[in-house]
């Protein structure tokens, strides 16, 4: 993603972007979690990745995209599990963006969800023998705690108060 990923690299791009993506990788070259987190409401979606390669981690997030159609941008890291983009853009019609190497304010939220996740799965701990509705058990606790910056309304709320439901 070098010549296309540099094209996006501009300053006001990152505010627009309706959710922040990261795999957390276990023990290992197996298994990994991806992460994707709602910027405004901290919303967190995502699974589990058989394999911790760039095809497992596209089809997961395309996935999770797809469950939450009004997210149409996401900003992601440089690591090659983000390599597949274009087929993340292409199936969801959303729209890449990826943070500046050496800039991690710029995913501030997503780091922040990451350490909520090592909570429950510790560093060094291997997501080979976790299964997928264990990870979802944990996001769904993730996404029902309650936050600060919400004045102490969990995600799930800040979330589903503001998605207009009209069909």
């Amino acid at each position: 993603p070098s010549r296309r990923a540099a094209s996006r690299d501009r300053g006001g791009t990152f505010r627009d972007c309706g959710r922040e993506g990261d795999a957390v990788v276990g023990k290992g070259a197996g298994a990994c979690l991806v992460a994707l987190v709602d910027r405004r409401s901290g919303l967190l979606s995502g699974g589990r990745c058989a394999a911790h390669a760039r095809r497992d981690v596209a089809d997961v997030g395309i996935g999770a995209l797809r469950r939450h159609p009004e997210n149409r941008t996401v900003t992601l890291d440089r690591g090659m599990e983000s390599a597949d983009f274009e087929k993340v853009e292409q199936a969801t019609c959303a729209v890449s963006c990826f943070a500046l190497p050496r800039h991690p304010w710029r995913r501030g939220g997503n780091g922040n969800t990451n350490g909520l996740i090592r909570e429950c799965f510790p560093k060094g701990a291997g997501f080979t023998a976790v299964g997928e509705q264990e990870v979802r058990a944990v996001y769904d606790a993730i996404d029902h705690r309650p936050r600060k910056r919400h004045g102490y309304r969990t995600p799930w709320e800040v979330h589903h108060s503001t998605v207009l439901h009209l069909l």
